[in-house]
C-alpha cells in the first residue's frame, strides 16, 4: 500500500518526467546508494570487494554499453570485449608512459576506444542485422591482431602490461577499498549520464531506429548520425570498463582476458538482464558473476564423492540450464521481472 502513485500530483515538466515519479523509487535508491558507499565497504572482506563486486561493477558498465548499442538502438554487436581491450591498453599507456594523471587517463582510454568503435561502426550504415554481427565479430579479432602483434602497444604476442602505482592527488589507490570506490564513483556517474541519454532526444531517435529504421528516417531521424552516435556511445563505455577492471581487478593488461568469449558473455549478460534497460545490464551483470560462485560452492561439498572433471561439467550444464530455463520463463529479462512485481505492488491488494 505504500508503492502508489495516487496524490503524486505533478505540476511540471521536469516532475512528470522525472527518473523516479513514485516517492518510494526515491527512497529506495538513496538507500542504495548509502549501501554501496557505506555498508559494504565497511562489512565486505578484501575477497568480496576485488573478486566479486568490482568485476561486477565493471561488467556493468560495460554492460550499459552494449545495451546502449543492441538494447537502445537495435544494432547487434559481438565484438565488445575488444573494445574494452582498447580502452585498457590505451589508459595504461597514456597513464604508465606518458605520466597523464589516472583520472584523464582512464577518460582518455574512453575516448580511444570510441574513435575506434565509430571506425567500426561504419558498416552499420549499410548492413544491419545477421551481416552487422558478422562486422562486429570481425573488429573483435582485427584489434585483437593488432593488439598482440604490435609491440609498442602490447610488448608482443606473450607480453603482458603490468599496472603501475595508481594516485590521485597523491593519494596511493593500493588497498581493495580504494578502488572499490574508484570503481563505483566512475560507474555511478556513467549510469545516470546513460539513464538520462536514453530518456532524451538521441533515445528516442534510438528506439526509433530499432523499432523500424526506414519509418524513423522517413520522420526526420539522421540515420547516419545516431547510428554512429550509438557506436561511439558504447565503445566508450567498454573502454572506461576496460580500463577500471585492468587497474581495479587484474592489475595487468592482457589480451587474453579481453577475447571473443568475453563478448558473448556481455552480449548474454544483456539478454539475461533485459534489452533496453540500464537496470538489466547490472542484473545482467550479476547474474553471470555471482551466479556461477553459487554453483562453485554448492558443487564444492561433493567434491569429495564426485570426481572433479564431472563437476566442472556439471557446472557448465547447470549454468547453461538455467539461462535457458530463465529465458524461457521471462524471456524479456529480469528487469522486465522486477517491473512485473512493481505494476502488481501498484495495484496491491486492490485487483483493479
Amino acid at each position: 500500500m505504500f508503492y502508489r502513485e495516487c496524490g503524486n500530483y505533478k505540476d511540471s515538466y521536469a516532475s512528470d518526467m522525472a527518473i523516479f515519479p513514485i516517492p518510494l523509487d526515491q527512497y529506495g535508491f538513496i538507500i542504495m546508494m548509502i549501501f554501496a558507499f557505506l555498508v559494504i565497504p565497511l562489512t565486505a572482506s578484501d575477497y568480496w570487494l576485488s573478486n566479486i563486486m568490482i568485476p561486477f561493477y565493471c561488467f556493468g558498465l560495460s554492460a550499459i554499453g552494449l545495451n546502449i548499442l543492441a538494447g537502445y538502438a537495435g544494432q547487434i554487436s559481438i565484438g565488445h570485449a575488444a573494445f574494452m581491450a582498447v580502452g585498457a591498453y590505451a589508459s595504461l599507456i597514456l597513464y604508465g608512459r606518458y605520466g597523464i594523471p589516472l583520472i584523464p587517463s582512464i577518460l582518455g582510454g574512453g575516448l580511444i576506444s570510441s574513435a575506434v568503435g565509430t571506425i567500426f561502426g561504419l558498416p552499420s550504415l549499410r548492413i544491419k542485422g545477421f551481416y552487422l554481427a558478422i562486422a562486429t565479430l570481425a573488429s573483435q579479432f582485427i584489434i585483437q591482431w593488432i593488439i598482440v602483434h604490435w609491440q609498442w602497444v602490447s610488448g608482443g604476442v606473450f607480453g603482458t602490461v603490468e599496472t603501475p602505482d595508481m594516485q590521485i592527488f597523491g593519494l596511493l589507490i593500493n588497498t581493495p577499498v580504494k578502488k572499490y570506490f574508484l570503481t563505483l564513483g566512475w560507474v555511478v556517474v556513467l549510469a545516470i549520464v546513460a539513464k538520462n541519454l536514453v530518456r532524451g532526444q538521441l533515445g528516442r531517435n534510438w528506439q526509433a531506429i530499432r523499432d523500424v529504421d526506414y519509418a524513423a528516417e522517413i520522420i526526420g531521424v539522421n540515420l547516419y548520425k545516431d547510428k554512429l552516435i550509438a557506436f561511439a556511445v558504447s565503445t566508450f563505455y567498454a573502454g572506461i570498463s576496460g580500463s577500471l577492471i585492468t587497474f581495479c581487478y587484474y592489475g595487468a593488461a592482457n589480451i587474453e582476458e579481453f577475447h571473443v568469449m568475453v563478448s558473448f558473455a556481455l552480449l548474454g549478460m544483456i539478454i539475461i538482464g533485459g534489452l533496453g534497460t540500464i537496470l538489466g545490464s547490472f542484473f545482467g551483470a550479476g547474474f553471470f558473476v555471482l551466479l556461477p560462485i553459487g554453483i562453485n560452492q554448492v558443487l564444492g561439498n561433493f567434491m569429495a564423492v564426485v570426481p572433479s572433471e564431472i563437476l566442472s561439467n556439471l557446472e557448465a550444464i547447470i549454468f547453461g540450464g538455467l539461462i535457458v530455463l530463465f529465458l524461457i520463463v521471462e524471456p524479456y529479462g529480469m528487469a522486465r521481472l522486477w517491473h512485473t512485481i512493481k505494476d502488481k505492488m501498484r495495484l496491491w491488494p486492490f485487483p483493479y
